[in-house]
């Protein structure tokens, strides 16, 4: 048995097809000369695009809007005219377009394989993703028709791609293997959208199975079975059966209220990072957005987005949740999230260092793009604004007076805005220790439990010699969430949770008798939190 990281739900069997590396050496190419490698370059960029398009709109039909999106992103790294001239500008010095194509995707590989935010460091692999793609139409190199797979199979690959979920036939597949990724990792985010079982981070999966085996795989428990008994294959068979009876189940919670089983109300929210993902929210019952990440607006770009670009972001998600509260966390950067054109400092210890509220504090020209953004936007919906990593009142006080300037200076020009509330995520220890004197500068609490866990408990979640402490149902933990619930209910201010732990069956019967009042979770596990709360008591 193989075992890895049960990402998406379900049990699968079928013949397992070993999607082998392409070879794309391009050693033996000849350089001829730098006007016909752009010409090669620019054919195959158009390619890419003209293909890409395709199987984009082959992936919304399939998977959905947000999910295509995954594509669009790869669209745009190619539009991106400082990529270009990169390449360009290899090619002048002698380098083949392969060569050049190669050359500038990996520096970009370096340069996001580096962060230690797992989101971030997806965008390495969307890289990665473009660059094979490229070089392949280049070479002329063969892929695995996806599109013409038989019914059943299960896909085993080092790295399941956005562009290879595009290409396959969605309803042939019983299961996806891989040896790499994460839970928000773009292979995991598109096995879910679509509903395939899915286990990543299979170590040595491509080279312990081979085509044509068969092949049970449990995305429930992680584990992957080769050659399994007919007394197992009843098993994985009757699991499944049982699951999608589960599912069908959840959809008549899409549009009821949330209320417990002793009639208190609570509200599901929903998580987005960019204005896309909102569509997810509204069509899976979400009563509101909890935790806009609007860091997300600024990555996979060569410069940081415009008041404007910024206000048409916000305004188009006030407009979709049409009345319903919009959370927007403010820029949430810093040296655990490189973006190069900001040009933030390395440090030894990027998550104790100059991020989120701090560097915005220190950076107000950026900081004022964002509110003023933000301000101007809210009369569009029911806009708040959170403000990050906050370990003392004098850090809100700094922030509300720049948002209190802000505010001034556009009433000043005559823009039609007016205040909106602004509270804070208590996601440090220094937040929840302090959070009964907190509570009387903000507006309302959300606990990230994420970054709360791991900073109470001294522990790096992606380590996995001390992963076993990344739990929110640490003691020290539960204080710390407790003690944050009961300040925020003492002040009279809302609380909600807007990390993982909002969806966890083991956490929310003690949020809820604790008092939380709203629950932020990712647009997938929306109707199984409601379900969940319906079942306990406040």
């Amino acid at each position: 048995m193989l075992r890895g990281t049960g990402v998406s739900e379900g049990c699968g069997i079928g013949k397992a097809l070993i999607i082998q590396h392409r070879s794309l050496d391009y050693s033996g190419v000849v350089f001829g000369g730098a006007r016909q490698e752009k010409e090669r370059l620019r054919a195959a960029i158009n390619a890419f695009m003209q293909k890409t398009e395709q199987l984009r709109d082959r992936l919304q039909a399939s998977a959905g809007e947000k999910e295509a999106a995954i594509l669009d992103g790869h669209m745009e790294m190619l539009r991106d005219p400082f990529m270009l001239s990169q390449m360009e500008e290899m090619i002048d010095g002698g380098a083949t377009a392969e060569a050049a194509a190669d050359g500038v995707c990996n520096q970009f590989i370096a340069m996001f394989s580096g962060m230690d935010d797992e989101l971030t460091r997806q965008r390495a692999s969307d890289i990665a993703d473009v660059r094979e793609d490229l070089l392949g139409i280049m070479l002329g190199a063969e892929q695995v028709d996806l599109g013409a797979i038989e019914p059943g199979t299960v896909l085993v690959a080092h790295d399941f791609t956005p562009s290879m979920t595009g290409k396959m036939n969605r309803e042939h597949v019983a299961a996806i293997v891989a040896e790499v990724g994460g839970m928000t990792s773009h292979s995991a985010i598109l096995a879910r959208a679509m509903g395939i079982p899915a286990v990543l981070s299979v170590s040595g999966a491509v080279e312990a199975l081979h085509t044509g085996q068969c092949v049970a795989v449990d995305g429930f428990r992680g584990t992957v079975l080769p050659e399994p008994t007919p007394e197992q294959t009843a098993e994985f068979k009757r699991r499944q059966r049982e699951y999608l009876a589960e599912r069908e189940a959840l959809n008549r919670y899409c549009n009821l209220p949330t209320v417990t089983k002793n009639g208190v109300k609570k509200a599901v929210y929903g998580n987005i990072g960019k204005p896309e993902d909102v569509q997810a929210v509204v069509q899976n019952g979400g009563e509101g957005i909890g935790l806009f990440r609007t860091e997300f607006l600024f990555m996979d770009r060569m410069s940081r987005p415009t008041e404007a670009e910024q206000f048409e972001a916000y305004a188009t998600v006030a407009k979709a949740m049409n009345g319903r509260e919009v959370i927007i966390r403010t820029l949430d950067i810093g040296g655990d999230k490189e973006i190069p054109y900001l040009e933030i400092e390395k440090e030894d210890n990027p998550f104790l260092g100059h991020r989120a509220i701090r560097y915005c504090l220190d950076h107000p020209d950026l900081f004022f793009d964002q509110i003023r953004a933000i301000l101007r936007a809210a009369k569009f919906g029911d806009l708040k604004l959170m403000l990050p990593l906050i370990t003392c009142k004098e850090e809100i006080l700094a922030a509300k007076k720049l948002i209190e300037q802000c505010l001034r200076e556009l009433i000043e020009a005559g823009e039609d805005v007016h205040p909106v509330p602004v509270g804070i995520m208590v996601e440090t220890p220094a937040a929840a220790l302090t959070a009964a004197e907190l509570a009387k500068e903000a507006d309302f609490f959300s606990i990230g439990t994420n970054d709360l866990t791991g900073y109470v408990m001294a522990v790096d979640r992606g380590n996995q010699a001390v992963a076993r402490l990344y739990d929110p149902m640490q003691p020290a933990v539960l204080s710390a969430i407790k003690m944050t619930i009961k300040a925020a209910k003492a002040a009279g201010i809302p609380v909600g949770m807007c990390g993982e732990g909002a969806a966890d069956p083991r956490l929310i019967p003690h949020l809820l008798a604790w008092g939380l009042d709203e629950f932020s979770v990712s647009a997938s596990s929306i109707l199984k939190t409601r379900k969940m709360i319906s079942e306990e008591e406040a």
